[in-house]
C-alpha cells in the first residue's frame, strides 16, 4: 500500500463563475489528487499584485494523497488546464525570478479562471526552479492564511 500525504492547496478564481469554477475544483482534486479532508468556506478578495475589476474568490483544502510532489504539480496543472486555464493567465516569470532590478517580487499576475498552488506537503521543504513547498509567499496572503487557519 502506498504512503498517504497530507497536502494543502490553495485554489482562487476571478474570472466566470467563480463559485462553480471551485466546486469543480474540488471535485477534481477528489477524483485525481485524493480525499478531502477539510476545505474552507470560500472568500472574496481583492486582486493581489495587480489590478482587476474582478474580485477572487479563494479557499483552501486540505486531502491526502499518494502523489510524490511532482506528480502533485503536473495534476493540479492539468486540472487548472481542464477548467480553462491558459498559458496567457499565468505569471510571465517563474516564481522566483531575478529582475533587471534585483527585485524577485516581479511576478506578473492575471485574471484567472482558475489557480491552484500547493501550499504545503507533509513537513517537505522543496526548493526547485519550478516547485516550492511551503508555498514561498503564503504568509504574505491573507486571502491564503485566512481559509488555512480556519482549516488548521
Amino acid at each position: 500500500m502506498k504512503e498517504e500525504h497530507t497536502v494543502y492547496l490553495g485554489l482562487g478564481s476571478n474570472m466566470g463563475d467563480r463559485k462553480t469554477t471551485l466546486d469543480a475544483a474540488c471535485q477534481k482534486i477528489e477524483r485525481l489528487i485524493g480525499h478531502i479532508v477539510r476545505q474552507s468556506a470560500y472568500h472574496e478578495s481583492e486582486p493581489w499584485g495587480f489590478d482587476s475589476e474582478n474580485t477572487f474568490l479563494n479557499a483552501v483544502v486540505c486531502c491526502t494523497t499518494t502523489l510524490s510532489p511532482r506528480q502533485l504539480l503536473r495534476t493540479t496543472q492539468r486540472i487548472e488546464r481542464q477548467l480553462g486555464k491558459r498559458r496567457e493567465h499565468a505569471s510571465n516569470h517563474s516564481p522566483l525570478t531575478t529582475h533587471p532590478s534585483g527585485d524577485t517580487e516581479g511576478e506578473l499576475y492575471h485574471d484567472r479562471p482558475i489557480d491552484i498552488d500547493i501550499l504545503l506537503y507533509d513537513d517537505l521543504h522543496i526548493d526547485e526552479p519550478d516547485l516550492i513547498i511551503p508555498h514561498p509567499r503564503m504568509h504574505q496572503r491573507p486571502f491564503v492564511m485566512e481559509p488555512l487557519q480556519e482549516i488548521l
